[in-house]
C-alpha cells in the first residue's frame, strides 16, 4: 500500500507523560504561589476534580509519592505531614522559566559574548590579515604563512619571516556583569494583576540563562520596597510583595555598589517596576509619598542615574504599567542616564528583556 497511516498516539509509557504534565503544572504553580506546597497542592486539587487531569491509575496521590521518590519534595521537618521543595525543585523551575521564555535561543558554547570586533580567545571568522607586533602565535594560519613564504622567497631559498606570517582573524569576547533589580512595592499586586510572578519568572530564566551558557558572567539580584536588598537565585522562587513603597533610590544605589565591585568592563542594570518613586531614607527615618511624583524624591532618583551614567552603567527600564502620567518621568530617567526604556505588558516582559540583554553584551570593551 503506498502512502501513510495515521492513528492516535500511544505512550509507551502513560504514568511517565502524566507525571511531566503534572510536574510542568506544579512548577508554575509553586511560582505563584512562592514556593507554598501545601497552596499549591491545594490548588493542584481543586483543578483535578474540575478538569479531571487524573484519572483512577494515576492520581494526585501518585503524583506527590513519586515527587519525593525522585527528590523534587521533602517532608518537612518544622510541620507534620507538610512538604518542602528542594534544590532540585528549585533548578527546575529556572529551567522552566528559561525554556518558556528563551526558548527559542540557538545553542552554542558556553561563557563568552560576541562584539563587532576581533581579537584573541573567541570563534575563526575565516578572515585573514598580516601579523602585527601582540597577535598571540595561535592566531597564526600556519598553513597560510607557509604558503607565503614560498611565494616570496622560493624553494631554494625558502625560509619563513615576520612579513610571512598570516593572522586568521577571531571574534573578541567580552565578559558583562548585570544587576536585575526587582520591584517588590505593593502596588505590583494591586488592582487585580499579578505582576510579580512574571517579574520572578523573568528574574529565574536569566538566572540560568547567565549561569548555564555565559557562565563567566556575573548576575547579581536585588529587590527594592522600602529598602533594598540583595537575594540569591535560589531565593528567587519565594519571593513575595511586601507592604512596602518603592524606593528606587535605594535600588539604584546598591546596584551601583554591586557593580563597582566587578572588574569586567560591561557592566548594566536591569529595572522591573511598575510604578513611581515614592520612598526615601534618610538616616532610620523614611520620607514617602504616595500621591503624584514628588521633586524631592524625583530629584534624588535622577541623581542616581546621572552617577550610573558617569560610571558607564547603562539602566534598561522595564515598566510594566502603562499610566500615561509615569511615561514623563520614565522618559526624564531614561534621558539622565542615557538608557533604555521599554512599556511592556506581563507577557511580552521575557522578550524584551532577552533582546536588550542580548544586545548589550555585543557593547565594545573600552
Amino acid at each position: 500500500m503506498i502512502g501513510y497511516r495515521f492513528s492516535d498516539f500511544q505512550p509507551d509509557d502513560p504514568g511517565k507523560l502524566k507525571f511531566d504534565q503534572l510536574k510542568d503544572l506544579f512548577l508554575k504553580l509553586l511560582n505563584i504561589f512562592s514556593g507554598d506546597v501545601s497552596e499549591t497542592l491545594k490548588y493542584l486539587n481543586e483543578l483535578d476534580r474540575k478538569y479531571d487531569l487524573t484519572d483512577d491509575q494515576y492520581g494526585i496521590g501518585d503524583f506527590i509519592n513519586e515527587l519525593k521518590q525522585k527528590g523534587f519534595l521533602a517532608d518537612d521537618e518544622n510541620e507534620t505531614g507538610s512538604f518542602k521543595i528542594t534544590a532540585k525543585t528549585e533548578q527546575a523551575i529556572r529551567k522552566q522559566s528559561l525554556n518558556e521564555i528563551f526558548g527559542k535561543l540557538r545553542k552554542s558554547s558556553s561563557g563568552n559574548h560576541r562584539t563587532p570586533y576581533s581579537g584573541s580567545g573567541g570563534e575563526k571568522i575565516s578572515e585573514f590579515r598580516d601579523f602585527q607586533f601582540g597577535d598571540s602565535p595561535d592566531q597564526i594560519n600556519m598553513t597560510g604563512s607557509l604558503r607565503n613564504a614560498q611565494i616570496n622567497h622560493g624553494l631554494n631559498d625558502f625560509k619563513l619571516t615576520e612579513n610571512d606570517l598570516e593572522i586568521e582573524e577571531q571574534e573578541f569576547k567580552t565578559t558583562a556583569s548585570t544587576v536585575l533589580m526587582i520591584d517588590i512595592s505593593h502596588s505590583m499586586i494591586l488592582y487585580g494583576e499579578d505582576r510579580i510572578t512574571p517579574a520572578k519568572t523573568v528574574a529565574m530564566a536569566l538566572s540560568e540563562l547567565i549561569t548555564t551558557r555565559y557562565p563567566k558572567d556575573t548576575l547579581d539580584i536585588l529587590v527594592f520596597g522600602n529598602d533594598a536588598w540583595t537575594i540569591n537565585i535560589k531565593d528567587l522562587p519565594y519571593l513575595e510583595v511586601g507592604p512596602y513603597h518603592t524606593n528606587t533610590f535605594a535600588g539604584l544605589e546598591l546596584a551601583m555598589d554591586l557593580l563597582r565591585r566587578r572588574k569586567t568592563q560591561n557592566k548594566q542594570i536591569f529595572m522591573i517596576t511598575d510604578g513611581k518613586p515614592t520612598c526615601l531614607k534618610f538616616g532610620i527615618k523614611y520620607y514617602k509619598n504616595s500621591f503624584g511624583l514628588d521633586r524631592k524624591i524625583i530629584n534624588k532618583t535622577l541623581d542616581q542615574a546621572a552617577r550610573c551614567r558617569k560610571l558607564g552603567i547603562t539602566i534598561t527600564t522595564f515598566m510594566i504599567a502603562r499610566d500615561p502620567y509615569l511615561q514623563q518621568f520614565v522618559r526624564e530617567f531614561t534621558s539622565t542616564n542615557q538608557g533604555r526604556a521599554y512599556y511592556s505588558s506581563l507577557d511580552g516582559l521575557g522578550e524584551y528583556i532577552f533582546e536588550d540583554f542580548v544586545k548589550n553584551r555585543r557593547k565594545t570593551m573600552r
